[in-house]
């Protein structure tokens, strides 16, 4: 359970911050920079959840809490096999229920024909803005575990699956496709 009691604590004010296994990290480090843009992302959901109807909203409150679970996943190093045992990871199970959503999304949406441009109703609109976090989000997890031997696969799967349940999600609110911005190519020549 966390139990913050104090906010600040003045321990970044050199440009620094703690991992959760205590290692203290620049802020600028790999790691951090793909928590937070987890984090970021998880901003964003929030912002369309103001927007979003009662479907949509309760997909999006598990995702938010899943983003936790995986800032948590990506702010914990490999090491001892008794704390590796004990860290929070995302599980395949998360991935899966990802899929599900996706798939059980998709089958109500003609195909595509065109590439859809952010828009159509503000909780598309920002959950196209999460989409992109997210997509950066998986940039910066890839490299972080290209550089450090021991990122938890499944949290790369699961940034994967993320940004295409936001893209799915996005085109379900936009009344199933019906009000999607679909791109022109050439028009403004």
């Amino acid at each position: 359970m966390v139990k913050l009691t104090r906010i600040y604590t003045r321990g970044g004010d050199l440009g620094e911050t703690s991992l959760t296994d205590g290692r203290r990290v620049t802020k600028d480090d790999p790691r951090v920079a793909a928590y937070g843009a987890v984090d970021e992302a998880n901003a964003a959901i929030g912002l369309a959840r103001l927007h979003a109807p009662s479907d949509a909203d309760a997909l999006l409150a598990r995702l938010q809490n899943d983003l936790f679970d995986l800032g948590a996943d990506l702010s914990t190093p490999a090491g001892e096999a008794k704390r590796q045992r004990e860290a929070l990871r995302i599980a395949p199970a998360q991935v899966e229920r990802l899929e599900r959503e996706i798939d059980g999304m998709n089958e109500r949406l003609k195909p595509l024909d065109s590439f859809i441009l952010p828009g159509g109703s503000a909780c598309a609109s920002y959950l196209h803005l999460a989409r992109t976090i997210a997509r950066r989000a998986e940039r910066l997890a890839v490299r972080l575990a290209r550089l450090e031997p021991g990122v938890n696969p499944e949290a790369l799967k699961y940034l994967n699956r993320l940004s295409d349940h936001l893209f799915v999600l996005a085109r379900h609110v936009n009344d199933d496709g019906a009000t999607d911005v679909l791109w022109k190519p050439g028009a403004n020549r």
